[in-house]
């Protein structure tokens, strides 16, 4: 294609659309826009597409989920917003948008962020939580009310409270509820009440109104008085769409100052029948809880612990006899058995002479010694536990029944005996014990030799002569002492006749 001289390039569809994306993107790299929204839609991907429009031109726009979801209020048509983005241009329409990365709301769109902000701060603080609330006093005597003394509110409050209540005091305060200088004022009157202690319950409100008119139950300065309010407070704001701050913090929030009044004072007939229905149930639960009583005093009476008491005692005679007999069968069997070891072990001691022997002897007669005490003294304290549960047992029936003491007495110096036959039985083995240590240590070689006796060894096969007729003459032998050993030579024998 010429144009005189001159030929232009030819060009696709896609190369002049991506001529046009870079140089728009180059040129507007990063801009700020104001206007208003319309044509707002959300995809189910999360991204928001709309038009941007004065009132000459609008510009399509595209806000991505990522940076959607950042966003405290959800934009709608009509908003007047400020946005930061760039110039894009999308090539499989061939049209340019506006990509957004930041939205802020200019005008009543401001105020809706604001009060968002606001929101999440006090809410991070814990302003809202459902712990600080506190419960509505039942009858309140003084009703403090805090609004203005002109409107329909403070009427509105009269009318319910004098139709349905009586014997209350209405302290009004009244301040601006709305304007410059209202949220100081409803703060203040707040405080106020608090310091003198003036009322038991207040009601903090007006008529409704815009956003506007109701900015002033949306400053922190009144959040922060109700929240330090140690009078339980009531919000009545009268907005029925949105909630105001103030509805977040107070104790309570009544739809409309009139519902704040009927919260305040309850219906007495309800009040009347809700005592009714505790004491109808209070007397049923007190019939049900006698005739229980007396049920189980009933079957008490008919158990054999109150109707045969000397039962009872029998059979725990009984079982202490049974326990006895046990006990005294097993220390039996135990004194029979280490008498039957210890007899072993001293035909043993008596055969085996060696010094090496007679120690592991002595050391084992020591071990059993200590085990038969400590086996006895657990026996013994066994039984004196198992005596002791039951002179308990027998001294409870005892005191309930004073007619079966004598029996409880004889029981009781039957078990000292049984503790003094077990304690001489004791006496006795350790005795017996003693007795037999004695006689291994008489019979100990070393203490033989200390008292002046003295062992004859073979010299080379090293056992024990005791016999003149196992020497010779000229034989060598070995002598052993308490302090020492000889070797000596045999010069005569002289076997006795």
């Amino acid at each position: 294609m010429e144009n005189g001289s001159q030929q232009a390039p030819l060009l696709t569809v896609t190369q002049l659309t991506q001529a046009i994306k870079l140089s728009l993107e180059s040129m507007f790299p990063f801009i700020y826009m104001q206007g208003e929204i319309s044509n707002f839609k959300i995809q189910t991907s999360g991204h928001l597409y709309f038009s941007l429009k004065d009132a000459n031109a609008q510009i399509s726009a595209v806000m991505f989920k990522g940076e959607a979801s950042a966003l405290r209020l959800m934009p709608k048509g009509g908003d007047h917003v400020m946005i930061k983005g760039e110039i894009s241009v999308y090539p499989p329409k061939g049209n340019y948008q506006l990509i957004v990365r930041e939205l802020s709301y200019m005008g009543l769109g401001e105020l809706l962020q604001k009060l968002e902000q606001l929101k999440i701060k006090l809410h991070q603080k814990g302003w809202f939580k459902s712990a600080h609330k506190k419960p509505l006093p039942r009858f309140p005597k003084r009703i403090g009310v805090i609004t203005s003394p002109t409107g329909a509110v403070i009427q509105d409050i009269l009318h319910i409270l004098t139709r349905r209540f009586s014997g209350f005091q209405l302290i009004l305060n009244p301040v601006k509820v709305q304007g410059e200088g209202a949220a100081k004022e409803i703060a203040e009157a707040i405080k106020q009440f608090n310091h003198y202690q003036l009322a038991d319950v207040l009601i903090v409100g007006r008529g409704g109104g815009s956003l506007e008119d109701l900015w002033a139950f949306n400053e922190e300065v009144v959040a922060e008085a109700i929240y330090n309010s140690d009078i339980p407070i009531i919000s009545a704001v009268g907005h029925e769409t949105d909630h105001c701050i103030a509805d977040y913090v107070a104790d309570v929030r009544a739809p409309t100052p009139s519902a704040a009044a009927e919260i305040v004072i309850a219906e007495k007939g309800q009040q009347l029948e809700h005592l009714r229905t505790l004491k109808k149930r209070m007397q049923q639960s007190i019939q049900n809880l006698m005739q229980q009583g007396r049920y189980r005093l009933e079957g008490l009476s008919r158990h054999p612990f109150f109707t045969q008491p000397s039962l009872l005692l029998e059979w725990r005679m009984q079982k202490m006899d049974d326990s006895r007999e046990d006990l005294t069968y097993s220390m039996e069997q135990i004194i029979r058995f280490k008498r039957h070891r210890l007899e072993s072990c001293m035909r043993q001691a008596l055969a085996l002479k060696p010094i090496n022997q007679i120690q592991h002897l002595r050391r084992r007669l020591l071990d059993w010694n200590r085990v038969l005490t400590q086996r006895l003294q657990d026996r013994i304290w066994q039984a004196k536990r198992q005596i002791q549960h039951d002179e308990y047992r027998l001294q409870q029936a005892w005191t309930h029944h004073c007619l079966q003491r004598r029996h409880l007495i004889d029981g009781k110096r039957y078990l000292q005996r049984i503790d003094q036959f077990i304690t001489e039985r004791h006496l006795s083995y350790q005795q017996r014990l003693l007795h037999i240590n004695n006689l291994l240590k008489a019979i100990d070689p070393k203490n033989l030799l200390k008292q002046g006796y003295s062992i004859l060894f073979a010299e080379k096969e090293s056992f024990v002569i005791n016999s003149v007729h196992k020497l010779k003459k000229g034989q060598q032998a070995k002598l052993l002492l308490s302090d020492g050993e000889a070797l000596i030579t045999i010069n005569e024998v002289h076997p006795r006749e």
